[in-house]
């Protein structure tokens, strides 16, 4: 799959799930759905499970430098 095509089903995806919240109306979920990009996703999934899973996940060395990529993506 090349870099254009994933980007293709990424932007597709994203358009029917904040069209869906629009029709289920849920504007403010829609508007957040529609502002978030694909490379909100690694942040995201680390910040969802245990720090040393997100350690080996991220490939960071150390759980303080994954707590300081969560915390900066969370801003």
């Amino acid at each position: 799959m090349s870099q254009q095509m994933l980007r293709n089903r990424w932007d597709d995806v994203r358009d029917k799930a904040a069209i869906k919240a629009s029709a289920d109306g849920d504007s403010a979920l829609a508007t957040s759905i529609r502002q978030f990009q694909f490379k909100d996703i690694r942040p995201k999934a680390a910040s969802e499970i245990e720090l040393t899973h997100a350690s080996r996940l991220l490939r960071h060395s150390s759980e303080e430098m994954i707590k300081r990529y969560i915390d900066e993506s969370a801003k």
